[in-house]
């Protein structure tokens, strides 16, 4: 029996008027609210995904757009089997576009402040022990498959990686930080008498971020010893550096963590927000004030800290239930 050849559907041509739109929401996303290009490319993928819904329905303007409209895309998304995470993002977006176009008197009213999006599922963060952190950092970082790499004395370079990847892990876990501000550390956003970092996060906000001598102790040895055994013409000011001397990626530091962690053994946590997650947990069930975790973290609001609080709760009860005679 013959197999019928796939149909692949053409792109739908964007009128002009909604390109234009498109493309004016991402210029004030990017220059004045400083969001950056991963949010981006996440606003401009939802717009569109709107968008394409929307011309073969009759919209060829933003006025065109009502809240049926909404309704009914939201709903075929739903129906497709999208995450409530992903949903709830799509309508965020929307709304902040749609608001947007009526700040720019693009829209006379703006049927979004009625859309309800299905609420996200606040799932609690994974929660490293403070053994397996301990664990972690107890054993050597391995740069080199295994092969003979016990019976070989390792290389200058090979020395160098291993107390960078020390350092990553250390620094994460010391300052919660997230692994796009790790990577975007210079050498001068260190205070190492004050014990701190200047940190560049979300919006372009900057805060101050306290360390321990842990993490003073793996800055000292990579910045006196290993940095410039790795360190060229390419280094620039960068504090973690690449094994060609470039600044270190996001996607290479995560893959240190993922490592490290999957090492452990016990844990299904991979990643460096495993890592912040932790640090934040661990800060408010030693008493650490909720305000100043939130600052630490670089939270715009306090709800976004308070779920910390939430998985202390949820350890209590487990601790409760596993020690308490009658639980």
């Amino acid at each position: 029996m013959p197999q019928r050849s796939e149909q692949k559907s053409e792109p739908i041509a964007i009128p002009a008027a909604l390109q234009s739109a498109h493309d004016g929401f991402l210029r004030h996303m990017r220059l004045e609210r400083s969001r950056s290009e991963h949010t981006l490319r996440a606003y401009s993928s939802d717009i569109t995904n709107l968008l394409t819904y929307a011309i073969p329905r009759g919209a060829q303007t933003l006025e065109g757009i009502d809240l049926p409209l909404l309704r009914t895309w939201l709903m075929t998304l739903q129906e497709s089997g999208l995450a409530r995470t992903t949903l709830s993002r799509r309508s965020a977006s929307i709304r902040s576009f749609l608001a947007w176009a009526l700040r720019e008197n693009l829209i006379d009213t703006n049927p979004a402040i009625r859309l309800q999006s299905p609420k996200r599922e606040q799932r609690l963060p994974h929660v490293l022990q403070s053994n397996q952190i301990q664990r972690m950092f107890d054993a050597p970082p391995r740069t080199t498959n295994q092969g003979n790499a016990d019976t070989q004395e390792p290389t200058a370079e090979e020395r160098a990686l291993a107390d960078r990847n020390t350092l990553i892990l250390e620094l994460l876990y010391a300052t919660a930080i997230r692994v796009g501000e790790l990577v975007s550390l210079d050498i001068d956003s260190l205070d190492l008498d004050r014990r701190t970092l200047r940190v560049i996060g979300k919006g372009d906000k900057e805060r101050t971020v306290p360390f321990g001598q842990p993490a003073l102790n793996a800055l000292d040895n990579w910045l006196r010893r290993s940095r410039p055994t790795l360190r060229n013409e390419h280094s620039g000011p960068a504090l973690l550096l690449g094994k060609r001397g470039k600044r270190l990626d996001a996607r290479q530091a995560r893959e240190v963590v993922s490592k490290a962690l999957a090492d452990l053994g016990d844990t299904a946590a991979r990643g460096p927000h495993a890592l912040r997650h932790s640090a934040a947990t661990h800060l408010l069930d030693r008493g650490a004030d909720l305000r100043a975790v939130q600052e630490i973290l670089g939270h715009s609001s306090l709800a976004t800290t308070q779920l910390y609080t939430h998985v202390s709760v949820e350890r209590l009860k487990e601790s409760y239930q596993r020690a308490h005679p009658r639980a």
